[in-house]
């Protein structure tokens, strides 16, 4: 082997690629894709899948996949609880150890009133160690209550949020988040002694906090500035002040772990006098001056040449502090010589966050730089090293904690009162943006990561809520990078919020999911925008909000329907139709009900209870109530039934018949007359239609030698019908005034064959007797049949009798047909009934179809009934 030149088929030098290296002709492994997240939850009665891929699912839990009960935590479980809930000692150096001083009054006093099973309001301005006295507090009442004590923060908390996280701290519950009345009834029998430090909320909202945990007694720190207490609240306010001057003096000794020169003794009453005592500012007036030790003895002093430093490496600045410190206790070492530090002003003294981050490492301030783009909050210890860049700077925590730069908020830190306001002054703003975009790149990263549980992701919730709320004002100049920015947003909010939802941190879910859909609405990101829909809808079907639920769900179910996604399409309808269901939407309304037609189209019509309703337009039937409406064209009604739209109209619901039947039996015995009827009148129709169809067959044109039409010279007989054609039956029920005589006429009608062609219609008031040869200008009027075929009277009117349009005559009109009969061509008179031998109203021939302009001279008039009938 030639280790020069290495051969190809010992190293695979004649493969590139993933070939290469995974060796001489084996194919690369598929890269196989990271398995979606999918967490099962049960909330209240509902099953809450959180999908990150299509879209939680959430569905009525089925039998047999209930969780279990609920049960009380071991004093085990409820330690390790509270280290969980405790901020972690961060690593680097250690700060020290500091005694509440001027706080046993307040201490024993508190513990009295929750000793005696009340709750306590402690009021103090931000510095002024309420964080530190509840702590003391806490450790008095630990055997107190038989639940133990809880820490809670209030910090962008609700009242719901802390009443599910006081229940997640004192029962086993893994996968579960009651509803808010399985959550009240589970919250009735807790005793414990509920500490919550930075409440942002009073009245209504106290009241239900203190309302829901009967049993517990409460101690709550808030600023002066909170919302008060309603007056119904039973609350114990104790005010926390500042620290007197020997106290503040004293803080500041044990902060520095020396005694104060006359110089820094005078310098620490000034600056007791400006800040009014708060502990905070001479716990970070200790850092600046063992800052301002370490300056005064630093490793140049003992090597000025570097050679100690070169050979031994770089000098210990803790040991060169605690030279200094020596010296200053008046332990004279002639090899030691200290510089002359002037000591901080006063103004610098009352906001020291500038000059104590001048000082820091250069990790610890890059990590404050990334605090301040995140609007106070800090990130976690085990990030500081990918943000920052440096393997060791988990460490700046320890720094920044030391000068009092941070302060504990539940499991983390944040920056101090007032340190953000003093540091933005400083010009730590520009080039925030830019950070906050990091911080977002690198929790959307670990957020999706497999290995991330949801309790971690749900523990550094605020850090990640404040990335995302960074991005989505768009304070870059370029639009280049506030877009980039808004993207990195998107997909931020879509990596944290199935983690929030399956870690139980449901309130950071809500602002993930607010601030994920307004990106993606200022991105036009409609897929994404669409997700954010959804997921809001479901986590309203939980909170119990169905209306916003609908209206979240229809907006997402629009938005996938636009984008062909079937998936989530088909999820959104199913959340949909869940909503449905707990809003007892499938009754239909009574209002809805009596609007609808009682019988539909096809089948056998539903039973029905009546209802009021508008007055029929129908007929009733027999053994129903005889309520008839006056029709507006009684005579057409009645002769041409069979001519009526068939299209069914709304009828009345159907009430109790005469013989008693109701309910069932009579609507569906009411439908099936109703649908008898309708066929009926369709084989009516088809019957005249046929016959008309059948005598514009047999006809003969105007040519034919023998017109097969009634003359002058025959005249058809009453009830005889020629040559097997159809006739018109006298009804039974006739009146005696009714007749069916026909009427002859020199000029066969063209209408009375149904010809297609332009009839050469007769004015009836020509008065040489002379048929008019001109064509009708109507050519409606040459299809219009002049003969119809009464049916038998039928025992009850038919239920649908809406008139058609009556036919529109021709210009010509006739004339009032007189007793004087009328020469025709041939010098045959014609008989012309009398008006008075017919029963129907002159009204009701100005709408019948034979009364028009083709029909030939002497025919007779509206009420007649004659039937001209061919030789």
């Amino acid at each position: 082997m030639d280790p020069i030149n290495p051969g190809s088929e010992e190293y695979g030098h004649d493969t590139e690629g993933e070939e290469a290296r995974q060796g001489r002709g084996v194919p690369a492994p598929a890269a196989t894709p990271a398995r979606a997240r999918v967490v099962r939850l049960v909330s209240g009665e509902l099953l809450l899948t959180v999908n990150p891929v299509d879209g939680s699912e959430i569905e009525p839990c089925p039998p047999g996949q209930e969780p279990e009960t609920p049960r009380p935590r071991t004093p085990e479980e409820r330690a390790e609880a509270a280290r969980a809930a405790a901020p972690p000692v961060p690593p680097g150096p250690v700060a020290p150890a500091l005694p509440l001083l001027e706080r046993q009054e307040e201490r024993e006093r508190l513990t009295a009133i929750l000793g005696r099973g009340r709750s306590a309001r402690l009021l103090g301005v931000p510095g002024s160690g309420r964080t530190t006295l509840l702590d003391a507090v806490a450790a008095d009442c630990a055997d107190l209550a038989p639940d133990g004590v809880v820490r809670l923060s209030g910090h962008h908390r609700t009242a719901g949020e802390l009443l599910h996280e006081l229940f997640a701290a004192v029962r086993h519950a893994p996968g579960q988040r009651p509803d808010r009345t399985a959550l009240l009834d589970r919250l009735r029998d807790v005793g414990a002694v509920v500490v919550v430090d930075d409440l942002e909320f009073g009245g209504a909202a106290l009241d239900e906090l203190l309302a829901a945990a009967p049993e517990c007694a409460f101690l709550l720190a808030a600023t002066p500035d909170t919302p008060v207490p309603s007056a119904g609240a039973h609350l114990e306010e104790v005010l926390l002040a500042g620290l007197g001057r020997g106290a503040a003096l004293k803080l500041l000794e044990s902060a520095v772990g020396r005694t104060l020169t006359d110089e820094e003794a005078n310098w620490a009453g000034d600056l007791w006098f400006e800040s009014e005592g708060l502990p905070l500012r001479f716990v970070q007036a200790g850092a600046l001056l063992r800052q301002r030790d370490r300056l005064r003895v630093t490793p140049a002093e003992f090597d000025a040449f570097g050679a100690l430093e070169e050979a031994f490496g770089p000098t210990d600045p803790e040991a060169a502090a605690k030279a200094a410190a020596a010296s200053f206790d008046g332990v004279a070492d002639p090899d030691v010589e200290l510089r002359e530090i002037p000591l901080p002003s006063l103004g610098e003294g009352a906001a020291p966050a500038a000059l104590l981050a001048s000082r820091l490492s250069r990790s610890a301030q890059t990590a404050l730089r990334f605090a301040v783009a995140l609007g106070g909050e800090v990130p976690h210890q085990a990030h500081l090293p990918a943000l920052v860049g440096d393997t060791h700077a988990d460490a700046a925590l320890g720094e920044l904690v030391a000068c009092g730069l941070l302060s504990p908020a539940g499991p983390r830190y944040r920056l101090a009162a007032g340190v953000l306001t003093q540091l933005l002054a400083q010009g730590y703003e520009p080039g925030a943006a830019d950070r906050a975009h990091t911080a977002a790149q690198h929790y959307a990263w670990w957020a999706a990561h497999p290995s991330v549980t949801p309790e971690r992701a749900a523990a550094e919730a605020d850090a990640l809520l404040a990335a995302l709320t960074a991005l989505l004002p768009g304070s870059t100049t370029a639009a280049e990078a506030a877009a980039e920015h808004r993207a990195t947003a998107v997909l931020l909010a879509r990596a944290a919020a199935p983690a929030f939802a399956a870690g139980l941190h449901w309130g950071a879910w809500e602002r993930a999911l607010r601030a994920g859909q307004e990106a993606a609405r200022l991105t036009g990101d409609v897929a994404e925008e669409a997700y954010f829909h959804h997921e809001l809808g479901v986590l309203a079907i939980c909170s119990g909000n169905l209306e916003r639920a609908r209206a979240e769900l229809e907006a997402s179910i629009g938005m996938r329907g636009v984008l062909a996604d079937k998936r989530g399409t088909v999820a959104g309808r199913r959340a949909l139709a869940l909503v449905a269901d707990l809003s007892g939407e499938h009754a239909t309304p009574a209002a809805l009900r009596a609007e609808e037609p009682v019988s539909p189209p096809r089948g056998t019509p539903a039973a029905r209870p009546a209802l009021p309703g508008p007055e029929p337009v129908t007929a009733p039937l027999p053994g129903g109530s005889a309520r008839t409406p006056a029709p507006a064209f009684p005579g057409f009604a009645d002769t041409f039934s069979g001519f009526a739209d068939k299209t069914p109209a709304p009828a009345a619901p159907p009430e109790p018949a005469k013989d008693g039947r109701s309910g069932l039996a009579g609507g569906i015995l009411a439908g099936a007359r109703r649908n008898l009827v309708a066929v009926g009148a369709g084989a009516l129709l088809v019957a005249v239609l046929g016959t008309v169809v059948t005598l514009g067959a047999t006809s003969g044109n105007g040519e034919d030698p023998t017109p097969q039409r009634v003359t002058s010279d025959s005249t058809a007989t009453q009830g005889a019908p020629d040559d097997g054609t159809d006739t018109e039956e006298t009804p039974e029920d006739a009146e005696p005034g009714e007749t069916n005589t026909p009427t002859g006429s020199a000029t066969p009608s063209p209408s009375g064959s149904g010809s297609a062609s332009p009839s050469s219609s007769t004015s009836p008031g020509a008065t040489d007797g002379s048929p008019s040869s001109s064509p009708s200008d109507d050519p409606s009027a040459t299809t219009s049949p002049s003969e119809t075929t009464l049916p038998t009277s039928p025992t009850s009117r038919p239920t649908t009798t809406r008139p058609p349009t009556s036919p529109k005559p021709s210009s010509s009109t006739p004339t009032t047909p007189t007793e004087t009969p009328s020469e025709s061509s041939s010098g045959t008179p014609s008989e012309t009934p009398s008006p008075s031998s017919t029963t129907s109203s002159p009204a009701d021939g100005e709408n019948d179809p034979s009364n028009s302009a083709s029909a030939p001279l002497g025919s007779a008039p509206t009420g007649s009934t004659a039937t001209e009938t061919p030789a």
